[in-house]
């Protein structure tokens, strides 16, 4: 070995440990989707406890209800609907968010998981998708027949499109008879935490040049539309009458935050409690990663709601 090459070996070495003493023990978490389309389905899932039919006019027209480890609560354990996004469109399962309600099931909430009619389905859009939700959601009846789930304590959680679909499960109540998509007596909701959603259709079709929302309504023009968002807007049904976290990361679209701050700011006017939380560096799927740092504060935001309390923690 000449000297030149027992020189670079030991300056090898020498940055190495140098290295390793300046290595934290812990690794501070860190945001792990380095780009707004890479999801987290590469991590681990697992069985739910039972899938189960909703309603029988279409194969997508199911859930998957999982229970929290241990036993449960005398009243039954809370319950989580999870409503996936995906631009309500059947190009997107609720399988990218499977390991996201896993991690919701480990806080000790029961999760119902719901999938849907949506565009490209047959009867999906307006108002298959909606009328499918509902009926999901109200599903939750029949299933604490069997298992011990807590109706008084349901909060719906959503991401992305499936936000808006959150948001409208609770103002569905506020529909009139006439509409197509008024069902009786809808399962009252303790809250709803929107993962960037879609909160306010209008906005995000002026904001963001969504014209998705059009299809989605069923119909061809920013004129026509008006009519069916007082009806499918939540922004439109305002006041919802319900607690709101709202959840967005700052590495998301620009108009989405813009959306989601209008969206909060016109529900507070309105009335309702909403508690706003804008993540550093956060993108549009971060806030579905059950192992990122967005995580905590999503647990923090369903475990309150879920236990009666407003989404900034108060009565």
């Amino acid at each position: 070995m000449t000297s030149n090459q027992s020189i670079r070996i030991l300056t090898l070495a020498a940055s190495l440990i140098s290295a390793l003493m300046l290595t934290p023990a812990v690794a501070q978490k860190k945001y792990r989707n380095p780009s707004s389309q890479e999801t987290v389905l590469w991590l681990p899932e697992k069985q739910p406890d039972a899938r189960i039919r909703y309603a029988s006019d279409n194969a997508v027209q199911f859930g998957d209800l999982r229970l929290p480890d241990g036993e449960a609560p005398e009243s039954g354990f809370p319950v989580a609907i999870f409503i996936h996004g995906g631009q309500w469109t059947a190009d997107w399962t609720k399988d990218y968010s499977n390991s996201f309600v896993e991690g919701l099931t480990a806080t000790g909430i029961a999760t119902w998981d719901i999938e849907f009619r949506r565009m490209g389905n047959q009867g999906g859009g307006y108002p298959g998708t909606f009328l499918d939700v509902a009926i999901g959601a109200d599903h939750l009846r029949e299933l604490a027949e069997k298992y011990p789930l807590d109706l008084e304590r349901v909060v719906a959680v959503g991401h992305s499109s499936g936000g808006h679909l959150a948001l409208w499960l609770a103002a569905r109540k506020n529909l009139p008879e006439t509409s197509e998509l008024y069902v009786p007596n809808p399962l009252p909701l303790s809250g709803v935490v929107s993962l960037a959603g879609v909160n306010d259709l209008k906005r995000s079709l002026e904001l963001g040049g969504r014209d998705d929302v059009l299809k989605l309504v069923g119909v061809a023009t920013r004129e026509e539309a008006d009519p069916r968002f007082a009806e499918t807007d939540p922004a439109r049904l305002l006041p919802l009458g319900v607690p709101q976290a709202l959840i967005v990361g700052t590495s998301d679209n620009e108009w989405r935050v813009a959306m989601t701050r209008e969206y909060a700011d016109a529900a507070r006017d309105a009335g309702d409690s909403v508690e706003l939380t804008i993540l550093d560096g956060a993108n549009h799927f971060d806030v579905v990663d059950p192992e990122g740092p967005a995580f905590p504060v999503i647990k923090e935001a369903v475990l309150s709601l879920a236990k009666g309390r407003s989404a900034d923690g108060s009565k």
